[in-house]
Formats: C-alpha cells, sequence, structure tokens
C-alpha cells in the first residue's frame, strides 16, 4: 500500500522507534473532528449510525415479505431468493476495495456517495413490476451498501481520538444488533397494513436525512491519487467473496445441487487462495492481507469472527422456535425478541468501564463463555415458559451478544495503523459480513442434521441445535488467551503488568 507523505517535523535520525508512533492517527498534533466541535461527538456517530441501520434493516427486511412480493411480480416465493441472495452477494463483492475508493475519492465524497446510491436503489426496489427488475435494483442497493459500511466506520474511527474509540465503536454497533431483530417485525407490519413497497420507501427519508448532515459534518479526509486500482487481485477476491457467500447461502437454503455447492465453495477457495499469493507480491492488492499480522486486528476479527457465528445463529433460531416449535404467531414472536434490541442500549454505559478494569483479554474471553452458556439456556425454554422469562431471557443474550460485538470490534481496530484504516474497515467489513452468513447457515444446517430422519421440527429439536450452537463461541477463546495485557491498552486505558513470555 502506497502511503502519502505528509509535511511536518520528521523523526530524528537515530531515534528509537516506538509501535505506537505508527499508529497515532494524527502525527502533527492536529486536533480530531469531536475535539474542535464537541457537538459532532453526536452528530457524527448519528449520521454513521443511520447508514448502517438502513443496510442492516435491508438484510432482513425483505423475508417477512417474500410471499406477497412473489404473488405481486408473479413469481414463485423461492424464486424470490434471488433477490435476497442478490443483495448479500453484491455487498460481498464491493465491500473489499470501498477502502481504496476512500482513499482515492475522500471519505466524506464516498459515503455521501453511498447513500444517494442506496437511496435511489430502495426507491426502484419499491417500484419494481418484475422479478428481473427487482434483483438489478436490489444489486444497486448492495453496492450503495457495500460502501456505506465500511466507509461510515472509517470515518468514526479517524473522528475520535482513541481514548474515544469504544464510545464511537459502541454507536457502530447497535445498528448491527438492532437492525436483524426488527427488520422481520417492521416488514410483516408494513406488508400488512400498507405494502410491500414500503419495506424499500421507508428509506427515503433516512437517505436524503444521512446524506444532508454526511455533507454538512463530515470532514473529508486526505485523498492519496498516486493509488492504483488492483482489477485483477478485485476480480479474485471479489468473485471469491461472491461464490463463497453464495455456497454459504446454500448449504442451509439450497437452491442448486449438493455437488453445485462444493464446486462452488471449492471455486471460491481456490480464487481466494490464489489471491493471498497474489498479495505478496502485488503493490497496492485490493485487501491489504499485511493487516493479520497486526495482533489485535487478527483475533479482533478471526476469534471474534467464530464467536459471532455462534451467537449470530440465535436471531435465526429463535423465531422460528417460537413460531414453528411452540406455535406462535409472528407478531408474537417478534415481541418476544425485539427486547433484545434494548440490551444493546443498556451496555454502552458500562463497557468502557469495563474494558478499562479487565482489559480485551478477560473481557473477550469471559463474554466467549457467558454468550455459551447463554446460547445453551435456550434449550431450557419450552411452551410452557411465561412470555414475561423469555423476554427477561431474549434481554440477557441482547447483552451478551452486544458486549462480545462490541469489544472485538474495537479490538480489530484498536492498534491499528492510521494509514491502513481505510483497508482494515473494508477487511473488517467482508468479515463481519460472512460472520452473519455463517451463524444463519450453519443454524439452518444444525437443524437439518437434527431431523435428518424426517421428523417434524419439534421443540426438542430445536433445543438440541442450541446446544450445538453454544459450543461455536468457545472455539474463539485459544485466540482470545493469545492477548497481551498491553493490546488495545490506548483504547481501554487498562494497565497490567505485560504475561511473561516462555
Amino acid at each position: 500500500m502506497q502511503i502519502v507523505k505528509r509535511a511536518g517535523p520528521q523523526p530524528d535520525v537515530g531515534k528509537p522507534f516506538h509501535f505506537m508512533d505508527s499508529i497515532d492517527p494524527n502525527p502533527q498534533g492536529q486536533t480530531f473532528a469531536v475535539e474542535r466541535n464537541p457537538r459532532l461527538r453526536y452528530i457524527i456517530p448519528a449520521v454513521v449510525a443511520v447508514a448502517f441501520l438502513m443496510e442492516q434493516l435491508d438484510s432482513t427486511i425483505l423475508i417477512t415479505a417474500v410471499p406477497d412480493i412473489a404473488k405481486s411480480l408473479d413469481t414463485t416465493p423461492v424464486r424470490m431468493n434471488l433477490a435476497v441472495t442478490t443483495y448479500i452477494l453484491t455487498l460481498a463483492m464491493f465491500i473489499p476495495v470501498s477502502g481504496w475508493f476512500a482513499d482515492r475519492f475522500g471519505a466524506r465524497r464516498i459515503f455521501a456517495l453511498s447513500l444517494f446510491i442506496f437511496t435511489i436503489g430502495s426507491i426502484l426496489c419499491g417500484l419494481a413490476t418484475s422479478l428481473p427488475m427487482l434483483i438489478a435494483t436490489r444489486a444497486l442497493q448492495g453496492f450503495g451498501g457495500a460502501m456505506m459500511t465500511p466507509v461510515g466506520r472509517l470515518i468514526l474511527i479517524r473522528s475520535f481520538p482513541r481514548s474515544q474509540l469504544v464510545t464511537a465503536m459502541t454507536y457502530m454497533t447497535l445498528p448491527a444488533v438492532i437492525g436483524p431483530l426488527i427488520g422481520p417485525v417492521l416488514g410483516g407490519f408494513l406488508t400488512t397494513y400498507l405494502s410491500w413497497r414500503w419495506i424499500f420507501w421507508v428509506n427515503l427519508p433516512f437517505g436524503l436525512i444521512g446524506m444532508a448532515m454526511a455533507l454538512r459534518y463530515v470532514e473529508d479526509t486526505e485523498r492519496d491519487e498516486t493509488i492504483k486500482f488492483d482489477f485483477p487481485g478485485f476480480i479474485m477476491v471479489g468473485l471469491g467473496c461472491v461464490l463463497l457467500q453464495y455456497g454459504i447461502e446454500n448449504i442451509g437454503r439450497p437452491t442448486i445441487p449438493v455437488w453445485a455447492i462444493f464446486l462452488t465453495l471449492a471455486a471460491a477457495g481456490l480464487l481466494l487462495i490464489g489471491f493471498i499469493r497474489y498479495a505478496r507480491t502485488a503493490e497496492s492488492p485490493a485487501v491489504d492481507l499485511t493487516l493479520f499480522k497486526l495482533r489485535t486486528f487478527r483475533i479482533g476479527t478471526l476469534a471474534g469472527g467464530v464467536c459471532r457465528v455462534g451467537l449470530n445463529g440465535v436471531p435465526f433460531l429463535l423465531p422460528l422456535m417460537l413460531q414453528v416449535g411452540f406455535g406462535l404467531s409472528p407478531i408474537v414472536s417478534g415481541t418476544l425478541t425485539f427486547v433484545s434490541a434494548l440490551s444493546a442500549l443498556a451496555v454502552r454505559p458500562v463497557s468502557a468501564k469495563l474494558l478499562k478494569l479487565y482489559g480485551f483479554d478477560r473481557m473477550l474471553t469471559w463474554s466467549a463463555v457467558f454468550g455459551a452458556a447463554v446460547v445453551a439456556g435456550f434449550a431450557l425454554i419450552t411452551p410452557d415458559t411465561p412470555h414475561w422469562f423469555i423476554i427477561v431471557y431474549v434481554f440477557i443474550f441482547g447483552l451478551a451478544r452486544a458486549g462480545q460485538f462490541m469489544t472485538s470490534n474495537t479490538l480489530s481496530y484498536s492498534d491499528t495503523p492510521a494509514a491502513q484504516l481505510s483497508r482494515a474497515t473494508s477487511l473488517g467489513g467482508v468479515l463481519q459480513q460472512l460472520s452473519v452468513s455463517f451463524g444463519i447457515s450453519v443454524a439452518a444446517m444444525l437443524l437439518d442434521l437434527v431431523t435428518l430422519d424426517g421428523s417434524p421440527l419439534t421443540p426438542e429439536k430445536f433445543h438440541l441445535a442450541f446446544l450445538l450452537m453454544a459450543v461455536i463461541p468457545l472455539l474463539g477463546i485459544p485466540g482470545f488467551l493469545k492477548l497481551q495485557p498491553e493490546d488495545g491498552a490506548q483504547v481501554s486505558g487498562h494497565q497490567r503488568q505485560p504475561k511473561k513470555q516462555s
């Protein structure tokens, strides 16, 4: 990756090099946007949070409206799966190169443009008169969404000093937790009482407000016009991610033969392995794999991603258990699960204090154990369980999920060099998107496994699936244990004696 040299005092020759010097996002002593204007401490996260919520909602809101859309467009619900997966595949294709666009043209400009594209795509989706038109407009939406998420995260990170990064990342986590949970409920409400077209048109006011506020309050980043676009790398990593995402989507809900799924995943693996070899010699690769040399980024994204998979399966399994296993109506199921979004708000006031007390290593390890225990606890819920108890328990699960997500997100970028932030947010966005897809696909696979004998989906089958799902968050613990007390200390404020090296 090429780095533009900035004017200013240069380090003394022979001066000892400290790694933390290289990650100072503000080497000239300039203040951050939120320090120059304290109001931006709330305005910038609000602008970015709106964009994140739009993207997260759109990933799930379509599901409950599939039968109505299929009837309106004279197609079948099964074929409507193309409209669902097209959006996710476009995200997977273009998220890896969003960092290049931000570096080349400026983060504010790309963020506002992505909001515009996403909003226009939403309007056109609502106007669709055929399935091919809906698929095309969903792809346009996905292109805008692929830019919104990582570039918005980059704006947050660059607007706040490292000491306030926990607060900034909490704002980013809230839409990621809330969106997938309220999406099906909101989609069902709009489809039932208005029209399925409103699940897309509801984005219009948010998009207009977001664009206006982004252009007014978000500061643009320095542009580097010398960076070349890595087209071969983009094809390899982009197509590899698309095929991987498509293969994962079909594991739990197959729309192609089993042999085709294996072939798709094999092709994805070959493309991604080929890119890894290619990136070693490329001057400015589409995805900066050197980020994995940084321990905090590697553990936050990979070990944290494994933990996410186990927690991301619950929003898929729980509504199914409540509706299919317990026989509850969709609106009752949505009411019981919505409360998990509220617990994300409860995490915010205490997260920074806990990190300062215990550090990233202990917080991530404990939250993984707690999250696994809570997921396993869903196996104790039966059709006779009082609804108030389910609400309380779902709230507790939301605490575990939001705490783990916020902590691993913050760790990932806590020690990332300023020159690599845009590429780090791009790569982190890809891995985060894949963890959501893996979570849903693994949950669907587990349901298939427990019903191989053709038996119906009884509450006992769901209980077994939850117990199996609870093992996954524990798989991230070996990675968390490799963290050193000093990792992310600039962000957490935690101070503890370094571990003795063996």
